[in-house]
């Protein structure tokens, strides 16, 4: 039987959320808090305490929503009313002026809304009389997923409008800098692994099917858009802006309407020098058509608005000092020099290594150990050492020298005619063989999930590895693999399950998984789709392959010479007694008018595909990709800061799709 207290009443619940949502509102929206947090708590825990006395008086718009507690099993899907169109990216100054260019051509002249691009993750906001009802992810921009649960604990969006009105918003959900850097202290505490930075810690958190862990994340959100202006009587995109933010929404403060292309200019730049300052990550200027009648006269393509684009900042490069360079010895034997770098934060990642690809590239940019080195990510993926700060030498730095012997076994090394590369010619050095098997279960070859390098290592140094075949003999090690430390039951088990999947993959992964010299994942795929199993493949020579599309006489010998060692042989009859396939089990190449006898390259960081998955996307529709641009070029596919290529191929005049064009092209083939 439940009492009831005096003051346990439907008014003063009511008069409790007004309350309590009011003063969310004036602090996180506002930024001035009207009252202290021991009121705040005082209040929050007389509403908790009368909604679990009388449940039935509870309601979707309560503060309390935002504590979490709701535990999903998935996300379900949503449908965009109106679809969650992306930005055309820009890189440089010329195409923005471009971008203005085109739109004088159309006859307008448009004053334009400039707005900081906040490095998060996009959301879909829909309200019921008032009422938060729906959020949902950008997904494909038709379809995304249902996060309301996690969005009720973002305190700086509301639950309840000051208008009971019927509307739909979308912004930015994003993780602050000094919300990421508390959370860090808090996991360096318990010792668990750091978040590495606020897009990708918002966008976990997000994904968290328990919103009680979104809601220890202390998520942001800014509304930066109303999909249908016209339902409300707005005529620009700032007055949209205006009406959100008295609906109760918090929009960016450093939205700003200019003039003309040349404020514009300005903006960017002044925005550019304070980014660094800012509290949230940016990674560039959204610029917007302000009139909504202009926007509507300029329209828009398949893929994206023509009355707004994306200036997207250059990449971030920074110095830190140059440790050491020490080698590695790769599954083929070849050395590699790496860089062992102060660790430093470029680009939201910590980076504290960097190839240094061969000698002849260490000496050309001249690094010596000591150095004071700038850092930037390549394609804003991989850390690359730019160049030393000569100016900061001190006269104690060293000069790089080449070893002569392999950092692991001590052979003599080699350097293979006309080649760059030195090489430890012994075939059982132990780091070579370690890397043979890393690189058969790898992602791009037989794709164990599981199996990281310290795994492979350990397990060549308690000698249950010893060659590739024992790799699906480690089922009979079962209980040994789980008293190892940081195994258990559940994940050797799971390891043992995903072995025995990729018994049944296509030859194509087999073959490149051995690690023929030479032969990579396009000339696996053309050698598989030729001969069709791998006995085929085994008995061919020399002027047989090199009758095959693309094979020459370096690969054919490489691949002769490694079917005739007697090693290998007792190898792959082994894995076919252990049930692995050896026949090509893909399907024939489309012929498609996009992509047929055509010549891709692809440049910058997709969102939906890995270069490798585009690329097998390409060549399954018939297309061909390569490394370089050149007039031959059919299409460049350009991802987010595409660099260097992005500008050759607007010189010598080669198509250019981006990521979303791309995604149009390749779904009528699915």
């Amino acid at each position: 039987m439940v009492i009831r207290m005096n003051n346990e009443t439907q008014e003063r619940m009511e008069e409790l959320i007004d309350i309590l949502n009011e003063a969310n509102y004036n602090y996180y929206v506002l930024d001035e808090p009207t009252i202290t947090d021991q009121e705040f708590d005082k209040y929050l825990n007389e509403l908790i305490k009368i909604e679990k006395h009388h449940p039935e008086w509870a309601k979707k718009d309560s503060p309390t929503q935002r504590v979490g507690g709701e535990v999903l099993d998935k996300f379900s899907k949503v449908r965009h009313i109106i679809p969650m169109m992306s930005l055309q990216d820009v890189f440089n100054i010329d195409e923005v002026k471009d971008f203005d260019r085109k739109i004088k051509e159309e006859k307008v002249n448009a004053e334009y809304v400039c707005e900081l691009k906040i490095d998060g993750l996009s959301v879909s906001l829909q309200y019921e009389n008032g009422v938060l009802v729906r959020a949902a992810t950008r997904g494909d921009g038709t379809i995304g997923e249902d996060i309301t649960h996690n969005v009720k604990t973002i305190k700086s969006i509301p639950l309840v409008l000051k208008d009971k009105i019927n509307i739909e918003v979308r912004g930015e959900i994003y993780m602050s800098k000094e919300t990421l850097e508390k959370i860090n202290e808090e996991r360096k505490k318990k010792h668990e692994p750091l978040l590495q930075n606020p897009r990708n810690a918002a966008a976990g958190s997000i994904r968290q099917l328990d919103s009680k862990v979104a809601a220890k994340r202390r998520l942001d959100a800014f509304i930066y858009h109303l999909p249908n202006p016209e339902d409300y009587n707005i005529k620009t995109h700032n007055e949209a802006l205006e009406f959100m933010k008295n609906l109760g929404f918090k929009t960016n403060p450093n939205n700003r309407l200019v003039k003309n292309i040349d404020e514009v200019i300005e903006f960017i730049e002044e925005k550019t020098k304070k980014r660094d300052s800012l509290p949230y990550v940016i990674d560039g200027i959204v610029i917007k058509v302000n009139d909504l009648d202009k926007q509507k006269k300029l329209g828009s393509t398949l893929k994206y608005p023509k009355w707004a684009i994306a200036y997207k900042f250059p990449a971030e490069e920074v110095l830190t000092k140059l440790k050491d360079i020490i080698f590695t010895v790769g599954r083929t034997g070849q050395i590699t020099p790496n860089a062992v770098l102060d660790p430093v934060i470029v680009m939201g990642t910590t980076v504290s290594r960097a190839t240094l690809h061969n000698e002849e590239y260490v000496k050309e940019k001249d690094l010596r150990i000591g150095d004071i080195v700038s850092i930037r990510k390549a394609g804003d993926v991989i850390p690359e050492v730019v160049r030393p700060i000569k100016e900061r030498r001190r006269g104690k730095e060293r000069q790089f020298e080449m070893i002569k012997t392999c950092p692991k076994c001590n052979t003599p090394l080699i350097k293979k005619d006309k080649q760059v590369d030195y090489f430890c010619p012994n075939e059982s050095c132990p780091a070579r063989r370690v890397e043979s098997f890393i690189h058969f279960v790898s992602r791009d070859a037989m794709n164990i999930e599981g199996f990281g390098d310290r795994i492979m290592e350990d397990f060549y140094n308690f000698k249950i590895i010893k060659s590739i075949p024992d790799i699906y003999l480690l089922k009979n090690h079962k209980e040994e693999l789980i008293e190892l430390e940081g195994f258990g039951n559940k994940s050797v088990t799971k390891l043992l399950d995903n072995i025995e999947r990729t018994k049944e993959n296509s030859l194509e992964k087999l073959l490149f998984g051995f690690g023929i010299s030479n032969v990579g994942q396009k000339t696996a795929k053309i050698l598989a789709k030729k001969f069709m199993t791998l006995d085929n493949l085994m008995a061919q020579d020399v002027e047989s392959l090199t009758t095959t599309q693309d094979i020459g006489n370096i690969i054919a010998e490489s691949i002769v010479n490694y079917f005739k060692n007697e090693d290998n042989l007792k190898m792959i009859e082994k894995l076919k007694q252990l049930g692995v396939n050896t026949k090509y089990l893909g399907v024939e190449e489309k012929q498609t008018e996009e992509f047929s006898n055509k010549t891709f390259l692809l440049t910058g960081t997709l969102q939906k595909f890995t270069r490798d998955e585009a690329s097998q996307i390409i060549e399954n529709l018939g297309g061909k990709t390569v490394k370089s641009i050149s007039k031959k070029t059919s299409v460049l596919i350009v991802g987010t800061s595409p660099g260097s290529k992005y500008e050759k191929a607007q010189k010598l005049g080669v198509t250019i799709w981006d990521e979303n064009e791309f995604l149009e092209k390749i779904e009528k083939y699915q």
